[in-house]
């Protein structure tokens, strides 16, 4: 049973656990999804999976069947084997009584150096992928993703810029945005100044080593944070914190 610690000690049902996770409707939200080890390290082996316990993967989970599209670096999508949504009976439920539509679909941002397109992201996504990149990516890149399937949006020319990734998503209606990694897109987007929420889950593991933090990118002024929910089960503990003066 997933327990609730803070602001008030509580058992946490599927339904309330959805009740926390849902997203705002009145305005566009990004919420960034993220485990860790208690010593900060964001994989072991290569991958976060092994960081991960089946309360994680209710909230990760919750934070794909809420939203009105994913968005993941293009690193994060090929080590972690993304495929995009396949939703199952409980997650079309799920969509259909909050109004979305049945597949939300999965934008990758790239520079077009780390996303070849047969990555089963495009190939084997249930809806058309958004491939988000620059005007300085090879055209034949460009081209080969988008026969491949995918729809390309340019934001930047050199990089991509985030801030105007995320209003062509806003553009198309795609108001609920759910982040899934990896650090260097996490560390982009606090650049841009649009992440509304994080949803860390702190793993009872400590693994030593060099990894990567969860934001990775140019130091910036601290970005100041509200405590809105502290989960906890099995030693896990899975934590909301919404940015402060959001604008």
């Amino acid at each position: 049973m997933i327990k609730q610690i803070w602001p008030e000690p509580a058992d946490i049902d599927d339904e309330r656990l959805e009740q926390l996770y849902t997203y705002p409707e009145a305005r566009r939200w990004l919420a960034v999804n993220y485990v860790s080890s208690a010593d900060g390290a964001v994989e072991v082996g290569g991958r976060a999976r092994r960081l991960s316990s089946p309360a994680d993967q209710k909230v990760l989970k919750l934070g794909s069947d809420l939203a009105d599209v994913l968005i993941v670096g293009a690193t994060t999508a090929m080590v972690e084997e993304f495929r995009g949504v396949h939703p199952d009976e409980a997650t079309l439920e799920r969509r259909r009584r909050h109004g979305l539509r049945d597949v939300p679909p999965t934008a990758v941002v790239t520079t077009g150096r780390s996303l070849p397109a047969d990555a089963p992201v495009i190939t084997e996504a249930a809806t058309p992928t958004l491939v988000i990149t620059c005007a300085s990516a090879p055209e034949s890149k460009q081209k080969a993703w988008e026969a491949a399937g995918a729809e390309v949006l340019i934001t930047g020319q050199d990089e991509v810029n985030l801030a105007a990734a995320v209003e062509a998503l806003v553009e198309r209606g795609l108001n609920r945005i759910d982040c899934e990694g990896g650090p260097h897109l996490f560390g982009g987007l606090l650049a841009a100044g649009v992440v509304d929420e994080l949803r860390l889950t702190v793993s009872p593991l400590l693994v030593s080593g060099t990894h990567e933090r969860i934001a990775t990118g140019p130091s910036l002024d601290p970005v100041e944070m509200d405590l809105a929910s502290v989960l906890t089960e099995d030693g896990a503990m899975l934590v909301r914190y919404l940015v402060r003066n959001r604008p």
